[in-house]
């Protein structure tokens, strides 16, 4: 199966072009708030790179968010438009699980403004805390790997290949049974900010 995964849900603009275990071609580069201007060309590189036609593709995996609201609805565009004419399958995963990467004891965390962060917790395969948004002040990183903005809380910032990412967890990727009601994944706030 030929699969176009793109994350435009954060800092980095991420388009890679998957064929069963392995990347054909990937493109990655921090460009917050640049992901609209860019996407096209990086696509454009991610095929001719990879020798594969647009045409192709079998499926579409793009990260659904948390993240900037404008970034995650670019990589949603471009999956409803590929999954009509194409058509192909589209696939959908949380920006946090795709960055957490199937890592051991991970937290990610993202800057959502405000003192804000969305945060999620994974152990592997297992998701011990759900994403969710919560107050910096009530981060608690002990005992874990600290992905995303670490600097937030202390850490060093660390977003990891997010190509790689969408191979390692391939096996969480939600199919879309009906792209005309795929929707961003926005998050509640947590009760304490509302306090």
């Amino acid at each position: 199966m030929l699969t176009l995964c793109i994350d435009t849900a954060y800092k980095y603009l991420t388009c890679a072009l998957i064929e069963d275990d392995q990347i054909l071609s990937s493109y990655s580069k921090e460009c917050f708030k640049k992901q609209s201007e860019e996407v096209f060309s990086a696509l454009e590189q991610v095929f001719t790179n990879s020798g594969r036609d647009k045409r192709s593709i079998d499926a579409i995996c793009i990260s659904e968010g948390p993240g900037s609201y404008t970034g995650v609805r670019i990589a949603m565009s471009i999956a409803k438009v590929m999954g009509e004419v194409l058509p192909c399958n589209v696939y959908k995963i949380s920006t946090l699980r795709l960055y957490a990467a199937n890592r051991e004891n991970c937290m990610v965390i993202m800057d959502a403004r405000a003192s804000r962060v969305y945060c999620g917790i994974y152990n592997k395969e297992q998701v011990i805390m759900e994403d969710q948004a919560i107050e910096i002040k009530d981060v608690d990183v002990k005992d874990f790997t600290v992905v995303g903005d670490g600097a937030l809380v202390g850490k060093e910032n660390d977003y990891g290949d997010i190509a790689e990412a969408f191979l390692k967890t391939r096996l969480y990727w939600e199919k879309v049974e009906n792209i005309a009601y795929l929707e961003p994944k926005y998050l509640k706030e947590s009760e304490s900010y509302y306090r």
